[in-house]
């Protein structure tokens, strides 16, 4: 009669017979482990991102105002969280910053209006003595130019000289539709701008109905804690940079057109405007502003030596900016591979042009704050760090 087995003789494994392999024994030895298969085939990935990339490119005209928006609410997002937690309601908050946010902007316009479209029409002359100017400093540049031109002609008679000239292409510039396309522009430009301005305050007044949403479809109570702690803390960290970059770009922005008004640079104000707006773009934007400030202070001032002093302020300022200001108020935390940044800078701006070169930092930013919540991404999110 055969003995009933315990419960620990029926978990334990069972034996083989001798003689034979067992499962894992292959002529004798021990197998390799199988390996379990792949999720997903690299070839799916690469099909999967042309995708998104193709999406995002031939979806611009809708996307870009979405994301512009998104990032606008995620800026002003904490002006309309102190104002709703000491004195008004989230409605009547966001309102109130979204007013200040349009009353900028109209300032702006105003500010800008004027001064850039003098320029714009006095700019064949400006560039025309803006050369002339520059010649003028460089003078030995010029009369070696002028010497190497001396030297090319040495034995030509002068039916060659003439020819030479009249074969020359002259180039002719003709603008037939030029006022035309400006117009178009500005009308779309204008579109676009009161879409991203609608939906702007759509989001900072709908205050974290997003997030009750995403909590209630949540299926367990630990999956919707969880959702709450890696939302809140996405949302805070790419708020508080925002709303820290964007201080100290203005800040930046003031401080250069005060430095140009105290030195008697016409329009100070429009250029320091537009000293904040390119140093949203990194890299490029610095580099821009230096030679379009020595630009406008070679064409303000009579004197050469006068005409530096407003692209050395404007130098000045981006190192202190850049070395002490940027790392003291955001720390290392955020701090991003300059690798990483520069092909985020050519990625946008080929993808969506000037709008793209203009958050290709904050696009950034926002997908390393993912990448550090989230564990599966967290690789990646240390590829683009420091």
């Amino acid at each position: 009669m055969e003995t009933p087995r315990s419960s620990k003789e029926m978990c334990q494994t069972p034996v083989d017979p001798p003689g034979e392999p067992g499962p894992g024994v292959i002529g004798g030895k021990e197998a390799a482990p199988r390996a379990a298969p792949s999720g997903v085939p690299p070839a799916h990935l690469v099909i999967a991102a042309l995708g998104i990339i193709a999406f995002l490119y031939f979806g611009r005209p809708v996307i870009l105002p979405v994301f512009l928006a998104w990032l606008a609410a995620t800026t002003l997002r904490p002006l309309v969280s102190w104002l709703s937690r000491y004195l008004f309601p989230t409605a009547f908050s966001a309102a109130v910053v979204f007013s200040l946010l349009v009353g900028a902007i109209a300032v702006g316009f105003i500010e800008m209006e004027r001064p850039a479209t003098r320029w714009m029409n006095e700019a064949p002359a400006r560039m025309t003595e803006l050369r002339q100017r520059v010649q003028r400093i460089f003078t030995n540049a010029q009369h070696l130019s002028q010497a190497t031109a001396a030297v090319s002609n040495l034995g030509a008679t002068e039916a060659e000289k003439r020819e030479d000239q009249r074969t020359t292409p002259m180039v002719q510039v003709k603008d037939e539709h030029g006022t035309t396309s400006l117009l178009n522009w500005t009308g779309t430009f204008l579109a676009g701008l009161g879409e991203v301005l609608v939906l702007t305050y759509l989001l900072l007044a709908s205050g974290d109905l997003f997030l009750q949403k995403l909590v209630r479809v949540t299926p367990t109570l630990r999956g919707k804690i969880r959702a709450v702690e890696i939302t809140r803390e996405i949302q805070d960290s790419i708020s508080n940079y925002l709303f820290s970059v964007t201080l100290i770009n203005v800040s930046f922005g003031a401080a250069v057109g005060a430095g140009l008004f105290a030195v008697g640079v016409p329009n100070a104000t429009m250029w320091g405007l537009l000293a904040a707006l390119l140093n949203f773009v990194p890299y490029f934007g610095p580099i821009a502003g230096v030679v379009i400030i020595s630009a406008v202070g070679l064409l303000s001032f009579d004197s050469p030596w006068r005409g530096l002093l407003p692209p050395l302020w404007y130098l000045a300022l981006h190192l202190l900016e850049a070395n002490f200001v940027t790392p003291i108020l955001l720390g290392r935390r955020l701090t991003l591979n300059p690798v990483a940044v520069f092909v985020s800078l050519i990625f946008w701006t080929w993808l969506w042009g000037v709008s793209g070169a203009l958050l290709s930092v904050p696009i950034l930013v926002t997908i390393k704050v993912i990448c550090d919540r989230l564990p599966a991404m967290s690789h990646f999110g240390e590829f683009i760090g420091r």
